[in-house]
Parts: C-alpha cells; structure tokens; sequence
C-alpha cells in the first residue's frame, strides 16, 4: 500500500475500532449484497477489516449471531442467501495446474 493510500484510512479515521454487533451488521449486509465499498465508507475501515470479520479471524460466532439475527429479520429470504463461512478463492494457479503443460 503507498503512503498516500495508507495515510488516507488513518487521517480518515474518527470512528472507534469495529464492535461485535458491527461484525453482525456486516455479516447481514454482505447477505443483502450491500456493496464492499459502501460497508468500507460506512465503516470507515480498511477493507482487510471486512475479511478479518468475514474470515471470522475477528469476532469468531459473529456469524451464527447475524444468522439468527437475519432470519429473526428477512425471513423470506432465508432460501436466498448462503450462510457458510467465506471461502477465500486465490488468484495464484494451483501448484497441480502446472503439470498439465509438461
């Protein structure tokens, strides 16, 4: 990240850190398919922040408690969504991959 960008998220940066029930916001706003950008202006955050949440490497059980939360909320669109874990898909090719050319 350069300076410029970095600097922008910390002199940007009035809202204390990320609670637990923001956790839940953001575990029901990605299942409304609320926009990354738009939870990163409302939050103020570093998009990291959201994948730490959605990774539950922060807040772990924030996202059984925004389930219940949103089916308590939506639940006509309980069939809508996928309530599993986020899956973190890497760019770099599978080390497997590379044996198809030899």
């Amino acid at each position: 990240m350069s300076p410029v960008s970095h600097s922008l998220y910390s002199s940007r940066r009035s809202r204390p850190a990320l609670t637990e029930a923001d956790a839940v916001d953001i575990w029901i706003a990605r299942w409304l398919k609320v926009r990354r950008r738009d939870l990163i202006q409302r939050y103020e955050c570093d998009p990291r922040r959201l994948y730490e949440i959605w990774q539950e490497e922060r807040f772990a059980g924030s996202r059984a408690k925004a389930l219940e939360v949103f089916l308590a909320r939506f639940p006509s669109l309980a069939d809508r969504i996928d309530p599993g874990a986020h899956v973190r898909i890497p760019k770099a090719p599978h080390p497997d991959q590379l044996q198809l050319f030899n």
